[in-house]
């Protein structure tokens, strides 16, 4: 059964005019070249993101560029309750974001537990490029991104402050793993210079414990970029993304000649053989991958039904439902 957020996006997006081809079956894996620009970014708020990054790829721009800036449409809907500006908050009632970026030379920077600034991914960025270091986490990552003038402002809407009062009734402040409510976007380009960048930014777990931090700033995790192979990302339950460094092993795989649809499958069923032997019952968790290789070929696979991307290449803008290795 697909998520209920994805039942009601896609009435949303039908009741907006969008046709129902607009969403396609399968993992839409390509197995031969596209094109130059590609972009490709998880959940269907991928759609609006890649328009904007894709936009800056036919004018030439970096992929790096394309990537940060489309991701920061989605940091900036209140609407999308699980990333940036509006995203749901920790068990404290604090909205913390987490965010990293890598570019074609491995250029990479990250922030964690980020408060009170709206696009993370931008804060990101000057970590890569303002500082020797690859993330600053908390206190010193506002700190920094106040230095650099960025505006502190309050996270939390309203709908996301009931939302959290009404779990705080039912839940008795225990932060709990819930399958809805841990999605990111996280982003891959290639330009037309044939050069890859990535991003990806979130405002984590709802709910979770204050401190907690996911696979999305974690550069090899939610997060890897190879400019002679590939990229990918990751979305869903980041702990178990960490344990097999996933974005990065989506990459490696490629590199030893796998697809990036191949890859992703791989990866995927790695996670599940460690969850299974581990915990056994793994009806509560969710991990999906997209990956984008050096030719243009791009891929996707995810645990279990539910987890759909968004693709865009010569103009042209697609959502595809990723395929599942379970599937009942």
């Amino acid at each position: 059964m697909l998520k209920r957020r994805y039942f009601l996006k896609l009435s949303a997006m039908l009741g907006a005019g969008a046709t129902a081809s607009a969403l396609l079956p399968g993992c839409a894996a390509v197995v031969a070249p596209v094109r130059k620009p590609v972009v490709i970014s998880t959940w269907d708020f991928g759609l609006q993101a890649n328009q904007v990054a894709f936009n800056l790829l036919q004018q030439g721009q970096r992929a790096v560029d394309a990537v940060q800036q489309g991701v920061m449409v989605t940091e900036a809907d209140p609407t999308e309750r699980s990333v940036g500006y509006g995203g749901r908050p920790d068990r404290d009632g604090k909205v913390t974001l987490d965010a990293c970026i890598m570019d074609e030379f491995a250029n990479i920077g990250a922030v964690a537990a980020l408060q009170q600034i709206k696009h993370p991914v931008a804060v990101a960025r000057a970590v890569m490029e303002q500082t020797p270091h690859v993330m600053l986490v908390g206190q010193g990552a506002l700190d920094f991104a106040l230095a650099q003038g960025f505006v502190a402002e309050n996270l939390l809407t309203a709908e996301s402050e009931q939302e959290w009062l009404q779990w705080l009734e039912d839940a008795n402040y225990r932060p709990i793993v819930n399958i809805e409510n841990h999605d990111t976007i996280g982003m891959l380009a290639l330009d037309s210079h044939g050069n890859l960048a990535g991003a990806c930014t979130t405002s984590g777990m709802a709910f979770k414990l204050h401190g907690r931090v996911g696979d999305s700033p974690i550069i090899g995790a939610g997060l890897y970029v190879d400019n002679e192979v590939g990229a990918a990302t990751a979305t869903g339950h980041g702990e178990e993304v960490i344990r097999v460094t996933g974005s990065f092993l989506v990459v490696e795989l490629m590199r030893q000649g796998y697809s990036p649809q191949q890859a992703c499958e791989q990866a995927v069923q790695r996670i599940y053989h460690k969850l299974q032997l581990r915990k056994g019952n793994i009806a509560d968790t969710q991990i999906g991958f997209i990956a984008l290789n050096k030719n243009g070929e791009y891929g996707s696979y995810c645990l279990q039904p539910g987890f759909n991307y968004a693709v865009q290449h010569q103009g042209e803008s697609k959502l595809y439902a990723a395929t599942a290795l379970l599937t009942g």
